[in-house]
């Protein structure tokens, strides 16, 4: 076999995507190859946990939920027969099993012989079935489970739900961004020892035609500076696109950087079939407009030799990296830019380095870090300095920016007649609301939870993704959101029209025109005694 087939069962068109307790062995290799290549994630060890926990007599019923493609079935399969004294399992309750029967009927079905028998009952579903059996379901216990399961409320100890959304691909920790199953698998793949799939590859490079774009992008990828730019490319599209990941789709996305029609660096980018790559596509380097990225892509456009360059492909093909089928300077700006970490001959590819930067993540990534560990040393200076220099001022300019002498204290709450109206507000961080968000929710890493308070009564805690923090910055440089921007300012549009509700009510209100400006002050706040100063 050569080493594009055996790579082939990550693809998701191969007959292994899928696993089935009918599936026949195709490849008595291939089953090695997949066996080797099988991650076992947290989910599943909880899982299994609940398996080994079930006893005689006592009968739950385990739900395995999430999407499509995310590995139910592959988990499934892996513990139905080892398990089947103690549970019935029910693999796809996407499904029925008879043309005349719908799957929520097969599932009343199910549940009726759990009530009826003496097993525990597993379920693999996906999250919107679930859905659907609280509503159209027949079988009222179980729909209240399920309503109390989706609604985030406590649920019977008879019921556990362990769903793959509470399982994010991603972490962010107190020094890096990883994603175990990404990164384990890729790992799995190009290790040097005790490797079969290492084993093709060494076979494959020593044919007489091998498949050399295939070698070198194996090769490429067992560089670990290589694999940390595809997770941070992977967290990118997560973070930044919103790009759903499934287990199934992660071994699509790597089978297609190894195989796809070009050298790693391009098929992390310039691929169109595939959905993640469609998202990547976005933060592809040789988009960056740069002084020096500019200067390299004339240079070499117009024919101008440089031998600085020249003598680092040298360098690159004494490595045994032949890219001569790189052409175009976009091509090896791409190149460069998966390269940035490692130091090849004279390092031409470093000085592109600085440009490569993505400082809105390192941010994103420190400022999620304070809200969710605000424990650590140094944390509530850090926090301050976001809230005072970032968050307030962005929201000030923003709200006032029809009004931009209005201080920072001072919020514009509506124009008539060419008069400002505003009042005068003190909006401050609630420390209390961090520390106490941190303690129950720390896992998503789409988002933190900003926590505010206006005279010491709590806002609404307002969710910040990297957009929504990248507008911000824009906003404290002068900025002027527009509509390209409409997602994240709609959570900024919610947080200024609750700060409009308070400071309406407040005791001072401040008018203004051209340079006159006038305090208007309610001494009992029912506006029976109103004084007037200023002009």
């Amino acid at each position: 076999m050569r080493l594009r087939e055996v790579l082939g069962v990550l693809s998701k068109s191969s007959p292994y995507a899928v696993k089935t307790e009918r599936e026949l062995a195709k490849s008595d290799a291939l089953d090695e190859v997949k066996n080797y290549l099988y991650v076992e994630t947290d989910i599943e060890n909880d899982f299994h946990n609940q398996l080994k926990s079930l006893s005689f007599g006592e009968k739950k019923i385990i739900f395995l939920c999430g999407s499509s493609g995310d590995g139910k079935s592959e988990i499934l399969t892996r513990y139905s027969k080892q398990y089947k004294h103690k549970a019935h399992f029910h693999l796809d309750a996407t499904h029925s099993f008879g043309p005349q029967e719908t799957a929520i009927q097969r599932l009343d079905k199910v549940f009726a012989d759990y009530d009826s028998g003496s097993l525990s009952l597993v379920v693999g579903i996906n999250t919107g079935m679930l859905g659907n059996y609280a509503e159209e379901g027949g079988n009222d216990k179980i729909k209240l489970a399920v309503k109390a399961f989706l609604q985030k409320r406590e649920v019977s100890s008879e019921f556990v739900f362990l769903d793959f959304e509470q399982y994010p691909k991603f972490k962010l920790e107190s020094h890096r961004y990883s994603s175990k199953f990404t990164e384990q698998l890729i790992q799995r793949i190009t290790a040097p020892e005790d490797n079969i799939i290492r084993q093709y590859f060494d076979k494959e490079r020593a044919l007489p035609e091998p498949a050399n774009v295939l070698c070198q992008n194996f090769e490429l990828l067992s560089l670990p500076s290589v694999q940390r730019i595809v997770v941070e490319s992977l967290f990118k599209a997560r973070l930044m696109k919103d790009q759903f990941l499934t287990a199934r789709a992660l071994l699509d996305f790597i089978y297609h950087l190894f195989a796809g029609d070009n050298y790693l660096s391009e098929n992390l980018f310039t691929c169109s079939e595939s959905e993640i790559v469609a998202k990547i596509a976005d933060f592809d380097p040789a988009l960056l407009r740069t002084k020096l990225i500019d200067q390299f892509v004339l240079s070499h456009k117009l024919g101008i030799d440089e031998p600085e360059f020249e003598e680092f492909k040298q360098a690159l093909r004494d490595k045994g990296f032949d890219f001569r089928k790189l052409r175009s300077p976009e091509s090896n700006i791409r190149l460069f830019y998966l390269l940035q970490h490692e130091d090849i001959g004279n390092n031409y590819h470093h000085r592109f380095k600085a440009d490569f930067n993505d400082s809105l993540l390192g941010k994103y990534a420190t400022i999620w870090r304070l809200h969710n560990m605000p424990e650590h040393a140094d944390a509530k200076q850090e926090l301050k300095l976001f809230y005072r220099d970032v968050l307030l001022t962005a929201i000030s300019k923003y709200n006032n920016r029809n009004a931009p002498q209005l201080g920072k204290d001072e919020l514009l709450l509506t124009t008539r007649g060419g008069y400002h109206i505003a009042a005068q507000v003190d909006v401050k961080q609630d420390n209390a609301a961090i520390k106490l968000q941190a303690a129950t929710d720390s896992e998503h890493v789409g988002y933190f939870y900003a926590c505010l308070k206006v005279d010491e009564q709590p806002l609404r805690k307002m969710a910040v993704n990297i957009n929504l923090l990248g507008l911000l910055y824009r906003i404290c440089e002068g900025y002027q959101p527009n509509k390209h921007d409409k997602n994240a300012v709609v959570l900024l549009d919610e947080l200024v029209e609750e700060l409009h509700d308070i400071a309406s009510k407040a005791k001072t209100l401040l008018i203004l025109r051209g340079s006159s400006r006038y305090r208007l002050y309610n001494a009992e706040g029912d506006g029976s005694e109103l004084e007037v100063s200023g002009g």
